[in-house]
């Protein structure tokens, strides 16, 4: 595992900017199969989105709509060809319609859907995460990242009769009320970090730090720490961009909870068979109680799972008196996706490839960006990765809100001209495939050049 940190020139950054200069070449002319597939969506589909990420807000412009993807490869409706380096923001680290998952996924679908009644694939599912995450003796399946949080945020209060919690600012763990607050992805880009119906009793006992910031940590540990119920944060923060962590930040959290007797848990939704086959956790030595997972553990389709230390996951109803239900809980098709998906990276491990492809597109990042005389900070763990127009380190949601988000859509765009797709928000990192070739990575480097040279970075 290789984590790095660059920065160039020491200049005053700008806030965030919704007023990007796109390419004159890139307007809905050039694209009017999307151009009608979002006025379509937005005559019966809120923002014509069905999630604020996909909205291009942070970028200008309108979404491209998404034919079909194979691979490495984006294909959208008025025919171009991407690289693609969201692989739906996370799960697709085989590649798109990876044979062996397609075919699990026929066989599943062809004995049912849906029967809201046990399978032994949830079981099999189950075993996989257990046997390759070490802090997880048992596992509960739910349908997304989101339930997952929420669930294990509601298990650790249960478990320890306290009410508080601690996040840290940047880190999303989803649309949970509770976690709502100063949080990254999508609520950052649209720059409203607590949403309106989100009431002010709901978040009274959530505590928003800085994360990386020990002292801060500290500090209301001394103060807060015996009402605690949970910590919970992203080992790798994935949702304000790619931002990882200091030893002293885990070990202060690692720490600081088993001291005053509350849950730490790791959000691993993200990193979770992405960074490692153990996850995040097992690069930094350090075993939390809980563990939220999504992303890859469905292989593509809708699926989330937390889990941790049995005394814990035994307080989950039927075992104990917490409750948490879902009907689709471990459906069928997600259960056949992720069991393939799982048992290809357990038998095929893509690490030490995904790697050197990282390590490559990062060095190429770094010297396009240098070459164009950008500030800029870049932050890389395997296989995410981060290019932010920032002037400093990015430790933090501090520096990263700091970014230049004008300058980033203006190389989005640049990108999508040149055939590549990154993420559509300064906020999210992009991530690399085994599907992805030396020969896509060195493509993107030559597209990374042209587009820097034309973007205009303040100063």
């Amino acid at each position: 595992m290789v984590v790095r940190r660059l920065s160039r020139r020491d200049a005053s950054a700008v806030r965030p900017s919704l007023a990007i200069d796109m390419p004159a070449s890139t307007n809905m002319t050039s694209m009017p199969k999307s151009h009608a597939a979002f006025a379509r969506a937005q005559q019966v589909i809120p923002g014509g989105v069905n999630s604020p990420a996909r909205a291009f807000g942070a970028v200008g412009g309108e979404p491209l709509f998404i034919e079909r993807a194979e691979g490495a490869y984006l294909y959208d409706v008025d025919g171009r060809q991407l690289i693609d380096y969201i692989g739906s923001w996370g799960p697709m680290i085989l590649g798109h319609a990876h044979p062996q998952v397609l075919e699990a996924i026929r066989a599943a679908a062809e004995r049912g859907t849906s029967f809201g009644a046990p399978t032994e694939a949830e079981s099999e599912l189950a075993e996989q995460i257990v046997a390759s995450v070490d802090s997880i003796e048992k596992v509960r399946l739910v349908n997304s990242g989101t339930e997952a949080t929420m669930s294990a945020i509601r298990l650790a209060r249960g478990f320890t009769g306290r009410d508080k919690i601690i996040k840290f600012a940047g880190n999303y763990h989803g649309h949970v009320d509770s976690l709502l607050v100063a949080a990254g992805s999508s609520a950052a880009t649209l720059s409203q970090p607590d949403s309106p119906g989100v009431t002010a009793g709901t978040v009274a006992d959530t505590i928003v730090l800085e994360y990386n910031d020990v002292a801060g940590f500290e500090a209301a540990m001394r103060e807060q720490g015996d009402a605690l119920a949970a910590v919970i944060l992203e080992p790798v923060v994935g949702n304000m961009g790619c931002v990882v962590p200091t030893p002293e930040f885990l070990t202060a959290a690692r720490g600081l909870t088993e001291k005053h007797g509350a849950l730490l848990i790791f959000d691993e939704v993200m990193t979770g068979f992405r960074v490692a086959l153990g996850g995040a956790q097992s690069l930094f030595g350090v075993r939390p109680d809980l563990t939220t997972l999504g992303k890859i553990v469905g292989g593509g389709l809708p699926v989330g799972a937390y889990g941790g230390r049995a005394d814990v996951m035994n307080h989950i109803l039927p075992a104990g008196p917490v409750f948490q239900a879902g009907t689709l809980s471990g459906n069928p098709l997600a259960t056949a996706a992720g069991n393939a998906t799982l048992k290809r990276l357990r038998e095929s491990p893509p690490y030490e490839r995904l790697e050197e492809l990282g390590a490559r597109l990062e060095a190429g990042l770094r010297e396009a960006a240098a070459t164009a005389g950008a500030p800029f900070s870049l932050v890389r763990v395997g296989s995410m990765m981060t290019l932010f127009f920032a002037t400093e380190p990015v430790h933090g949601w501090r520096q990263a809100s700091r970014a230049d988000t004008a300058a980033f859509g203006r190389y989005f765009w640049e990108l999508i001209e040149r055939g590549v797709y990154m993420p559509c928000s300064q906020y999210e990192a992009l991530f690399i495939s085994a599907a992805h070739t030396f020969d896509d990575i060195d493509a993107t480097i030559r597209a990374a050049g042209e587009a820097l040279a034309l973007v205009e970075v303040a100063d």
